[in-house]
């Protein structure tokens, strides 16, 4: 018979037989409950029977039964109780195992975070997706009402969020839209780079959420826990319901600080230090200012993250600090990246390698950070070899920069809107969900195969905005998405290389190459990146000015 895991200390499975009674006792099974009814089948047991078996085994058994597709919220109590108060481990069965699998999902309801009952039921083999109203109202059967309802409703008040929401406005003014967003504070995160390099201050990156949202639009600030598409709803922490007409969503990635152990024990002291979160890179620059010689490390996790050149970006800015303060030949400097190359667009890599050389740079490909002793001042990596074998990799460090691996948001990975590896499902040129025409998605958590940038999310939003438009019959013909991306990759105080790129790596330069050619270093791409694209953000993109963004149109 085949048993699935749900937790540690308990298991469901399908019909037991008192044939099976063996092999579970042999498993370690300590106790039985059957929540299937006597006399369902016809081929099926008495819980009589197999309680009479199951205690010459020494396995205590528990009857509680429930119809197929009408377990109450007093069942789901009843089991949570029988499970902390019976021997373990605990298999439940019924006639499939997803009455057993939903009593447990609403005993544990307000305990686990939604996405995680959701998620181990499904690695379980049970879709629980018609219970999540349930689970986010703690297990209770919520009143079908709903709490609010809008012509379209934008989940993530990031750089994507906003943008679409004033492109659309441009385009229509006066469209209902709400955004839902927890956040009190918007971020403009391209400039944590230069916060990481004594360039700009961290407080300059940081607005209320509040004063940058596009005026008449709807601020939901509540957390979402899941989606119902089938029924044009969102479900918010706490079982309220938004319902809508159309649906973008672009709630970024989910930086998992817990996916390096002892890293999050660690971070901000000891030398531990990642531009990546706001108040972190303030303690970057410190570092490189102090340090007079020793070993630097500069990580970079699998794909997919944001912005892929950011790791490199902190790496060489901090060797320009060096070099300018006579301590580079003193420094030994490591580039561990989990991917196979310096950088995906081979046009760029031979700007990039001259600096490597110039700086004297360890590049060690392959090699994925999984463990950090700040204390110690050692961390642990998994090296890849040819032959795709692991290897573990110990290297000690002075300072070391550190880039978490991303992924996106628990309540998107375990949605009926994503795909197999949990990111939103989007036609790549539409960005159009693929099963549900009243959904769009863009930035970091649509499947796109595209740089993760703001630049990216710059070209997006108007795509997203003309195309919702256009299935409303407000707007003609199509428009297009061609994987624009943009990554000023700081090679040096006052030196960028300018990628701009699409789908497949193609070359998408903004400027003519005899004034910015992107694939040499540029004083006036630094300039575009020190004095322009901020103010080009907060008063271009997040106002819905499209200025160098229209989208190519189709039809």
């Amino acid at each position: 018979m085949e048993l699935k895991t749900l937790t540690p200390d308990l298991a469901v499975a399908a019909q037991v037989r008192a044939a099976d009674l063996h092999e579970i006792a042999n498993a370690g099974f300590r106790t039985l409950v059957c929540n299937r009814p006597d006399g369902e089948g016809n081929d099926q047991p008495l819980f009589a029977e197999l309680q009479a078996a199951a205690r010459g085994l020494g396995i205590a058994m528990h009857y509680l039964p429930a119809e197929s597709g009408k377990v109450s919220d007093a069942q789901g109590r009843e089991f949570g109780a029988l499970l902390a108060a019976s021997p373990k481990p605990v298999l439940a069965f019924c006639r499939t195992g997803m009455r057993s699998t939903t009593m447990w999902a609403l005993s544990q309801a307000g305990t686990l975070p939604l996405p995680e009952i959701i998620g181990r039921a499904a690695r379980a083999g049970y879709d629980l997706a018609g219970l999540v109203r349930r689970l986010a109202n703690g297990g209770r059967t919520p009143v079908e009402v709903a709490d609010a309802s809008h012509e379209v409703v934008i989940v993530g008040g990031g750089s994507a969020g906003i943008a679409v929401a004033s492109s659309l406005l441009a385009r229509q003014p006066g469209l209902d839209i709400a955004i839902i967003d927890p956040a009190d504070v918007h971020y403009y995160q391209p400039g944590w780079t230069l916060v990481g390099a004594g360039v700009f201050d961290a407080t300059t990156t940081a607005r209320t959420l509040g004063s940058v949202l596009p005026r008449g639009v709807h601020w939901l600030k509540a957390a979402v826990a899941a989606f119902e598409p089938e029924r044009d709803a969102v479900i918010l922490d706490g079982c309220r319901v938004v319902k809508y007409r159309q649906l973008v969503v672009c709630p970024g990635l989910k930086l998992d600080w817990q996916g390096i152990e002892g890293l999050a024990d660690t971070l901000g002291r000891n030398g531990v230090t990642s531009n990546y979160r706001y108040d972190l890179a303030p303690y970057t620059w410190q570092l490189v200012q102090k340090l007079r010689g020793g070993r630097a490390v500069f990580t970079q996790p699998p794909m997919p993250i944001k912005c892929a050149g950011a790791p490199q970006k902190a790496m060489y800015l901090s060797a320009d600090q060096w070099r300018r303060a006579g301590v580079l030949r003193d420094t030994d400097i490591q580039f561990c990246s989990a991917g196979a190359v310096l950088f995906g667009v081979a046009d760029y890599v031979p700007a990039l390698m001259a600096y490597v050389q110039a700086y004297g740079i360890q590049l060690n490909f392959g090699q994925t950070l999984t463990a950090i002793d700040g204390a110690a001042r050692k961390a642990w990596f998994s090296q890849t070899g040819a032959d795709g074998g692991q290897t573990q990799v110990v290297r000690e460090f002075d300072m070391i920069h550190v880039v978490p691996p991303q992924k996106a948001p628990d309540f998107i990975r375990v949605s009926p809107l994503a795909d197999a590896a949990g990111c939103v499902d989007v036609d790549p040129a539409t960005l159009r969900h693929k099963a549900y025409a009243n959904v769009f998605a863009l930035g970091d958590a649509a499947n796109t195969p595209n740089a993760k940038t703001a630049a990216a999310a710059r070209k997006q939003a108007p795509v997203v905005a003309h195309n919702l438009l256009a299935a409303r019959g407000a707007a003609q013909g199509e428009a297009r998405y061609d994987g624009y991306g943009s990554c000023p990759l700081t090679v040096a105080r006052g030196k960028i290389v300018l990628a701009e790129f699409g789908y497949g790596g193609k070359l998408l330069p903004s400027f003519p190459r005899w004034l910015i050619d992107g694939r040499r270093p540029s004083r006036l791409a630094w300039y575009l990146k020190e004095r322009i694209l901020p103010p080009l953000y907060w008063q271009g993109m997040l106002k819905g000015r499209e200025w160098l963004a229209e989208p190519e149109m189709v039809g």
